[in-house]
């Protein structure tokens, strides 16, 4: 059987579409002999009857129907390929695919990765979100171009790649409103017997502030372990317990959780660090992430939320409650 030509089945699928060689011809600006001759060749070539006479025009046979179906596909593809080409064309953007850890804060995430999207190349951003050695093994095959992680990369990880430290911020301690009113003492006390949502066990800092917990004997009520920050901030909005989050990044989870800062732990800091396959930035997207990490989101981490005020929020908080309770007479 010879090899499908199509240009002969382009001239089938138009004669189909219009019913008749006549209203073919007047589209594909062609003499009916000439579409006759190459209609004949593909049946020939395929071995087939496409058509038979009806009346004045033309109907398809049960196979030409068939192939019709096929025909359709095909040139319906054909027009996706051209779309997909001009709009690639068109764009020209530099593709950058970032992986996040689903250990890293959104807020955090947002403000180190949205620069990549101001560059004066066009740059198609696209972001993934997983565990860390999920996302690692895809930098490894190349689906990835860099990963965003609180820690760097695993020595015990057969994966070739290096770790760039973004910025380090310490942490501070926030609760809902509510919860804040029926804790009378000041901090850290406070966090003493209080319900607490804990990082889970693939979150860099927990070991950290479970030491610090420890040297303060502070044991608080832990009503919640999560290994995904922002469930863990929904659950603190909520007022099911009090969490921490990196100070560099407070007034964005005051405004986004309406919580109130409780107390700043200067003694434990969360870092975050871009893992990549080169030993050196070079991508135009991640050297705009790096200089605004260190520049911005990592800078005001000294000024942002400071103890004073944290703690001024949460203690007025607790003084407006006291001074409701009835005076006990001496």
């Amino acid at each position: 059987m010879a090899n499908l030509n199509f240009k002969h089945l382009r001239y089938f699928w138009m004669v189909a579409k219009s019913g008749t060689i006549a209203r073919a011809c007047e589209q594909l600006h062609l003499t009916p002999q000439a579409i006759s001759g190459q209609l004949r060749e593909l049946e020939e070539a395929l071995e087939v009857e496409l058509f038979r006479r009806a009346g004045r025009g033309l109907e398809l046979t049960d196979v030409g129907r068939r192939i019709l179906s096929y025909a359709e596909e095909i040139f319906a593809l054909g027009d996706e390929l051209l779309a997909v080409a001009r709009d690639q064309t068109s764009r020209k953007s530099l593709p950058f695919v970032v992986g996040i850890a689903d250990s890293v804060a959104k807020s955090v995430a947002h403000r180190v990765v949205a620069p990549a999207l101001q560059l004066p190349e066009a740059v198609r951003l696209v972001c993934r979100e997983g565990r860390l050695t999920t996302l690692l093994g895809d930098l490894a095959v190349h689906r990835l171009d860099m990963v965003i992680a609180d820690r760097p990369l695993p020595g015990n990880l057969n994966v070739r790649g290096y770790s760039h430290l973004l910025g380090e911020s310490d942490l501070t301690v926030f609760g809902a409103a509510g919860l804040v009113q029926t804790l009378s003492s000041d901090f850290p006390a406070l966090l003493e017997g209080a319900p607490f949502l804990m990082p889970g066990d693939d979150i860099a800092i927990r070991p950290r502030l479970e030491q610090w917990l420890q040297a303060k004997r502070l044991q608080p009520r832990v009503v919640g372990e999560f290994d995904d920050n922002a469930l863990l901030q929904a659950f603190g909005r909520a007022g099911a317990g009090l969490f921490v989050a990196p100070t560099a990044i407070a007034d964005d989870v005051v405004d986004q959780y309406h919580v109130v800062r409780v107390g700043r732990i200067e003694a434990v800091s969360e870092q975050l660090f871009a893992i990549t396959s080169e030993r050196r930035l070079s991508h135009p997207a991640t050297v705009a992430i790096s200089q605004t990490a260190r520049d911005e989101v990592f800078r005001t981490a000294s000024d942002a939320g400071a103890a004073g005020s944290g703690e001024g929020a949460a203690a007025a908080i607790r003084q407006r409650r006291r001074s409701r309770l009835p005076r006990i007479p001496g």
